[in-house]
């Protein structure tokens, strides 16, 4: 019988923020048999010799494995949770998730797994990011930009807010911790962002678990206010997020 830690677990051991106890997640071979232990989750499954791996001396599921097994298993918003991190910290890509997917066509949860490759975002930092931009889209809102760095008409760098919609020059922030250390220069930037005539929205965790429908008619309002002319501008420096803005101006036109 090989054994090997797997799921959050598996994360875990890969350096994401999941909680590895709770419970403990151990995947067997098909067919094996073992009694059932107290806070230890135990799945049967096929694990290749190619997806075994050892981390921080156990045996554990590769990368792609676990976060195969993530995006089939937990909820969906758990599931982009984890791909957002893994790819953040580029521990693969989202390719190789995809390769996965098409290579097990009939794994059980291989559809949520797919609907979790197309909601991941590398660009995003925290899990709280994570559901704010899945609590938009899900709201059948546009998907926001994420992370994109705002100039003014000079070419002066403004801000980089965690969401950003172009045809609106709408930005969207969340408030974590960490805004709550940083008050004084968050506030700068805001003054900033708002001064070159870009609208900003802040939402905190209260409002994303506790007030979704309200985060998500402020947001629709915004939108629905129709475009703003801000002074100011993407310079051409930024040539990525430039041609980004752009794709994304043309598939907003299909999303009306």
């Amino acid at each position: 019988m090989t054994a090997v830690f797997s799921g959050r677990t598996a994360g875990w051991l890969h350096g994401l923020e999941l909680p590895p106890c709770d419970p403990v997640e151990v995947t067997l071979p098909l067919g094996s048999h073992t009694s059932r232990l107290a806070g230890i989750a135990v799945r049967r499954s096929d694990v290749s010799a190619t997806e075994r791996v050892t981390r921080r001396g156990y045996p554990t599921t590769s990368v792609v494995r676990t976060l195969a097994d993530l995006g089939r298993r937990r909820t969906l918003v758990e599931a982009v949770a984890a791909l957002d991190m893994a790819l953040h910290k580029r521990l693969l890509k989202s390719a190789a998730l995809r390769s996965w997917a098409c290579a097990h066509p009939r794994y059980p949860g291989i559809a949520r797994l797919r609907r979790a490759i197309e909601l991941a975002e590398p660009a995003t930092e925290s899990v709280m990011e994570t559901r704010l931009r899945l609590l938009l889209v899900t709201a059948r809102l546009p998907r926001p930009l994420a992370q994109v760095r705002l100039y003014d008409e000079a070419g002066d760098f403004l801000g980089r807010p965690d969401f950003y919609y172009p045809l609106h020059h709408l930005a969207i922030e969340y408030d974590g911790a960490q805004h709550r250390e940083n008050l004084r220069g968050d506030n700068r930037r805001q003054n900033r962002l708002v001064g070159a005539g870009y609208r900003l929205l802040r939402f905190t965790a209260a409002d994303v678990l506790s007030a979704p429908d309200s985060v998500v008619a402020l947001v629709r309002r915004a939108l629905s206010a129709g475009p703003n002319q801000p002074r100011a501008s993407i310079p051409a420096r930024s040539g990525h997020r430039r041609g980004q803005v752009k794709l994304w101006l043309v598939l907003s036109r299909f999303d009306k």
